[in-house]
């Protein structure tokens, strides 16, 4: 595996943090359990010489618990790790921004949404900004500064035309199936992954989502993942995935937001719902990683690979979970970033990915499990664009060929491994 990890990897957000520490009082970086948040919590403490809370062990929780306003009095900065194990330190914090409430003063993780924990969600209102922290992006894993989407935005597709690749098709498919989880990556086999992936879900199921709720059908949590899973990179059916499950869709629907609230699955909502009647509005679901969606549907690399339309659809899939997560971490990098949403028509024109900045101009993706694209391919982009006008900045169709040009006005075809590569 040619992106095995050895040692730390420095973070993207890590700059992102300290910038906006010196204007926010306090920051929250939310995302999935054993992405790195710990990681990258210590090594803002160091920077800015806070005190580290973590509430992840045992002795500080319960020490926390039974006096919080202690442990977050003072002047110097404070990084308070997994949150929502003792939420009432919310609380505390509140009180002491209400003494000093200038920018810097506290950084929390949380392995929950904090929308999710309704005794939280109001503690900080106005104070408090969220940053997502999610599992590395290939440009980390690679060691490069990834700049996809900056260039796009600024009109920079040029630089990016003429290029060929050589990433291979396999290749492709290994990153996929690996995702971006840290730990799995250090492992030097298949089987050791699997196990990672494996004790991940089971451990985040088990523990995190009964942390928030009491849920009535336990069994059923992990067989609506499996669903979701085959549903990654495609229009959200809960209906299909709660008859098959022998529950009401209003069961399935509370489920699918615990999924959500532990960062296992996120759904990409549809964009662009005002440019017209013929817009449809139902989200699509990703699981939060590909190397976890892989393992979910037992998909391995040879699986994968094998030139049967099975493997091609499922490869489809996975690669645009893979994708849409890539260039949902460049834009959580940004400032200015409006939001991130699907396109998709109900006379069947579908646009992957869409990101809008502030000043409304939109860059648009399509994403394409094949060797070269055809030109009639490029139709829902240049509907987007005709719908948009000046506002659409680019269009770009990535496939897993060698290829990169412009196939037209402010169309552009280039291969997935020009997410990454320098």
């Amino acid at each position: 595996m040619d992106h095995l990890l050895r040692g730390t990897v420095p973070r993207r957000l890590e700059a992102v943090v300290l910038d906006r520490f010196r204007e926010e009082p306090v920051l929250l970086l939310q995302g999935p359990r054993s992405v790195g948040k710990s990681t990258l919590l210590r090594r803002l403490a160091h920077v800015t010489g806070a005190r580290l809370l973590d509430l992840d062990d045992v002795a500080t929780r319960d020490a926390v618990a039974l006096d919080p306003a202690t442990f977050v009095a003072g002047p110097e900065p404070v990084c308070i790790d997994e949150y929502q194990h003792v939420p009432l330190v919310l609380d505390a914090v509140k009180a002491e921004l209400n003494r000093d409430g200038r920018p810097g003063r506290f950084v929390l993780t949380g392995s929950a949404r904090h929308e999710s924990l309704p005794a939280a969600a109001q503690a900080l209102t106005g104070r408090l900004h969220r940053l997502p922290v999610f599992p590395l992006s290939q440009g980390e894993i690679a060691g490069v500064e990834e700049g996809l989407l900056v260039r796009l935005f600024s009109d920079e597709a040029g630089e990016l035309i003429g290029r060929t690749s050589n990433t291979a098709r396999e290749a492709y498919i290994g990153r996929i199936v690996a995702g971006g989880f840290p730990i799995p990556l250090t492992r030097e086999t298949a089987a050791g992954r699997s196990r990672w992936f494996d004790d991940y879900v089971r451990l985040t199921l088990e523990r995190d989502v009964r942390e928030l709720a009491r849920v009535e059908q336990a069994a059923v949590l992990p067989k609506l993942l499996e669903r979701l899973a085959g549903q990654t990179g495609q229009v959200l059916n809960l209906a299909r995935a709660s008859q098959a499950l022998h529950v009401s869709e209003r069961t399935a629907d509370n489920y699918l937001r615990l999924l959500e609230a532990v960062f296992l699955v996120h759904r990409l909502p549809a964009w662009g719902t005002t440019l017209g009647s013929r817009a449809a509005s139902r989200p699509k679901v990703h699981v939060v990683d590909s190397g976890v969606a892989a393992r979910l549907l037992r998909l391995t690399p040879d699986k994968l690979a094998r030139r049967e339309a099975t493997a091609l659809t499922e490869l489809g899939h996975l690669l645009e979970t893979f994708v849409v997560g890539e260039l949902t971490k460049q834009a959580s990098w940004l400032d200015g970033i409006a939001g991130v949403g699907h396109w998709r028509t109900r006379d069947g024109d579908e646009v992957d990915l869409v990101v809008e900045r502030d000043d409304g101009a939109v860059v648009a993706f399509e994403v394409k499990a094949a060797q070269r694209i055809d030109a009639k391919e490029l139709a829902p982009l240049r509907k987007l664009r005709s719908a948009l006008g000046s506002a659409f900045v680019a269009g770009v169709a990535l496939h897993l060929g060698a290829q990169s040009y412009t196939a037209e006005d402010r169309l552009h075809v280039l291969p997935v491994d020009r997410l990454w590569r320098a």
